[in-house]
């Protein structure tokens, strides 16, 4: 059982204040009855809840693939920019946020949840969770490096040592521009840059493909989105359950 005044600010109607508001100028009815009071409890996955005629579904947990596009943030508010959770129209819940983070110029892969206990296990150093990412850059790319970059690569900074762990890079083509796939597994500030920039390359494109189990949808251009299918999320929810 839950408030109804918790349950219609949970799913996006308004802030608790608004939606107090609301329900005692009687724009809110329960199972077709004008709703009593702000207090009242309602059983969220059972009660037709409506607000001005129009059914208020109840969401415990949402799961959006966004294709982020570049000059997009990955925030849920920014004073100046468009953040990845404004770009999510149709969500119910106002809790959502996106799990882990894309730079401002970096395209691709992102997911908009508001499970946190999954977001963690996606995200935790410690269960090295693959992700992998599209990279053009200025310079040419060998087999040197990418043997290099599998042995970890010093990206510190100032005279401070700090290594990556082990990536596969896959030369896609090599030349005064190259194209590759580099797969990592942790999430260091700007860590692909600053892996090519070690190398004396700078990166002019970044797009990430694959987190886990979970692969960026071709059929969406960059700014679209889709929920989840069940298997997709049955995947990512199993993979990441059984790691330690």
């Amino acid at each position: 059982m839950m408030r109804l005044d918790k349950f219609l600010a949970e799913m996006g109607v308004g802030s608790r204040q608004e939606v107090k508001k609301y329900i005692r100028k009687g724009m809110v009815c329960i199972n077709g009855e004008t709703a009593a009071g702000p207090e009242q409890k309602i059983r969220e996955t059972e009660d037709l809840v409506t607000f001005q005629g129009e059914q208020v579904a109840y969401a415990a947990y949402e799961y959006y693939m966004l294709n982020k596009p570049a000059g997009v943030v990955s925030a849920t508010t920014d004073a100046r920019d468009t953040t990845a959770v404004d770009l999510i129209r149709e969500k119910k819940r106002k809790d959502l946020f996106p799990a882990g983070r894309l730079d401002k110029d970096t395209e691709g892969l992102l997911l908009i949840t508001n499970d946190g206990t999954l977001a963690h296990r996606l995200l935790s150093p410690s269960r090295h969770v693959d992700k992998t990412y599209f990279v053009r850059v200025e310079g040419l790319v060998t087999e040197e490096l990418a043997q290099t970059f599998a042995s970890g690569i010093d990206i510190g900074e100032n005279g401070q040592t700090e290594m990556t762990r082990p990536a596969k890079l896959e030369i896609q083509r090599s030349g005064e521009v190259s194209e590759v796939y580099l797969t990592i597994h942790e999430g260091k500030y700007h860590q692909i840059k600053r892996m090519f920039q070690a190398a004396g390359m700078r990166v002019i494109y970044l797009k990430r493909l694959t987190m886990g189990s979970l692969k960026l949808d071709p059929a969406l251009k960059p700014g679209e989105y889709r929920p989840l299918t069940r298997e997709e999320l049955k995947n990512v929810t199993d993979e990441n359950a059984g790691r330690h």
